[in-house]
């Protein structure tokens, strides 16, 4: 059985992100994945790195104390599905945050002679549904920052078979149109992941 860890990243439990979450959750539990569903905002996850954390970041294994409980959710995970909005072309902080103390060395990572190594490769897929209030020009002409976090940085340490990047972009003008059929073409990218 496939174990999908899905992260969501939105504060509002009642937006068209939530609904996006939703619908990724239901369509991976219909296929029969364990889906363990980390809603960071929902659980109080705190997105700061401490200065304590930061001095003892690469001292491994003692790194992961702080974390250790969103570690092993990691590390449990065939798949790994991010749900979040787009805000000033980057990650809600809480997501951001989330890399930041949980993606940590020997966790997502090994420095091997100073290089960054894999370590997350049991994470066979990986998805981030996602939306932009901008256009996907304004995205590119500022070079989509997430888009180039989850296809490169997130994808390098896990070296998925599958990766999928489902955005809608300018949903300061979507119509109920435009949000019904990314919701649908959602639902299908996850019944295919």
């Amino acid at each position: 059985m496939t174990r999908a860890l899905v992260l969501a990243a939105h504060p509002v439990p009642d937006s068209f992100n939530a609904a996006l979450h939703r619908d990724v959750v239901e369509t991976l539990t219909a296929r029969g994945w364990d889906v363990d569903d980390c809603d960071l905002y929902a659980e109080g996850f705190n997105p700061v790195l401490s200065e304590a954390e930061r001095r003892g970041y690469h001292d491994a294994p003692d790194n992961i104390a702080p974390v250790a409980d969103y570690v092993e959710r990691v590390r449990a995970a065939d798949a790994l599905v991010m749900v979040f909005p787009v805000w000033n072309f980057g990650y809600p902080a809480i997501l951001k945050g989330f890399l930041d103390r949980v993606f940590l060395p020997d966790v997502s990572f090994k420095l091997v002679d100073g290089k960054v190594k894999p370590n997350l490769t049991h994470i066979r897929r990986l998805a981030a549904v996602t939306t932009y209030g901008g256009t996907r020009l304004r995205a590119m002409l500022v070079g989509d920052p997430p888009r180039k976090c989850v296809t490169r940085a997130v994808w390098h340490v896990c070296r998925p078979r599958k990766t999928r990047y489902l955005a809608l972009y300018d949903m300061n003008r979507a119509t109920a149109s435009d949000r019904s059929s990314f919701l649908t073409k959602v639902r299908l990218e996850m019944k295919g992941l």
